[in-house]
């Protein structure tokens, strides 16, 4: 399994109401750089497959160049039942996937 398809599987595995960050999937992947993920997602061939939405910065900050606008990446995650503590920043201490260390 190549690193991108890595990435795509555990972003599919992300549950309803939960979000990861790029550096999570950084890690679970072994790759060095969040950036690389975040490159990664940004070109997902598949968005309704793989809901990149559900990935944001360490932060919990939606991304500014989010496909369609970062108005959208806040619509489909409050759609998910997702809360924010700012207008563009998730409730991590809410929200933050636990993902199964075995993934």
């Amino acid at each position: 399994m190549t690193n991108k398809d890595h990435i795509y599987q555990i972003v599919r595995s992300i549950p309803a109401g939960k979000v990861a960050t790029y550096g999570q999937i950084a890690k679970l992947t072994g790759i060095n750089s969040p950036r690389v993920v975040g490159n990664i997602l940004h070109n997902n061939p598949d968005p309704v497959g793989t809901p990149c939405y559900k990935v944001v910065n360490h932060q919990g900050r939606v991304a500014e160049n989010f496909g369609n606008g970062k108005q959208t990446q806040i619509d489909k995650l409050k759609a998910d039942g997702v809360t924010f503590v700012k207008p563009d920043y998730v409730d991590l201490a809410k929200h933050l996937w636990r993902p199964n260390p075995a993934q």
